[in-house]
């Protein structure tokens, strides 16, 4: 018997356009510092200018220490959604699902349900792409598969941001950002799903709308 799974919306970043940087760090209270908790989303044409990469980032913040130890939740399923015509709705996605030592990836597909909820039909004949996880000081492990490209670990953290500063002309306290600055996140890493597709895959659309979210298994 099969078995039908359903997953519902824990955390979202939702952007535009085919070049775009989204990051969100120690800003989302109900997900803060659970695995679910997105830091950044990037999508950006690829070396190959045929492609598009996708990356999704999540539990930032991570020390070396504790990049050690840090692993993919099991029943949190990072779900990049691809909307072609314009009206906010998902017309593909693409799904990456840890398990064991391993990151399947399914799509880009057209969704059997759009929304916050996702139904899971393994049923449903869609091909499935896997990479093994790199773990953390490993040398990067990527997998190629139906002209795609896949990656799933431990990265450091590259968005650069002076927290400090920032709060600092919240208060009233400055009127600008230093000249360089002070990068918070320097020495922190986070959790990092690649994705690079052809563009041929998502329809003939000049622009898209792209977002992602992490979905958690009921």
């Amino acid at each position: 018997m099969k078995k039908i799974k359903n997953y519902v919306l824990v955390g979202a970043f939702v952007v535009a356009t085919l070049f775009v940087i989204a990051a969100d760090h120690i800003d989302a209270p109900a997900v803060a510092g659970g695995t679910s908790d997105i830091t950044d989303f990037y999508a950006f044409q690829g070396e190959n200018t045929d492609n598009l990469v996708f990356v999704a980032n999540v539990q930032g913040l991570l020390s070396p220490k504790k990049t050690n130890s840090a692993h993919f939740d099991q029943n949190i399923m990072i779900e990049f959604n691809i909307d072609t015509d314009g009206d906010a709705v998902e017309d593909l996605v693409i799904q990456a699902a840890p398990r064991g030592n391993r990151m399947f990836f399914r799509g880009p597909v057209v969704p059997n349900e759009t929304g916050t909820i996702t139904t899971h039909d393994p049923g449903i004949e869609t091909t499935v792409n896997s990479v093994k996880i790199t773990k953390y000081g490993q040398d990067a492990i990527i997998e190629n598969a139906d002209g795609m490209t896949f990656f799933a670990g431990p990265r450091d953290d590259p968005f650069f941001f002076d927290f400090t500063q920032y709060t600092a002309i919240l208060a009233g306290n400055a009127s600008s950002f230093n000249a360089e600055g002070n990068d918070t996140f320097a020495g922190t890493n986070v959790m990092s799903v690649v994705v690079e597709v052809p563009k041929n895959m998502l329809g003939d659309s000049d622009t898209i709308n792209t977002w992602v979210e992490t979905k958690r298994r009921q």
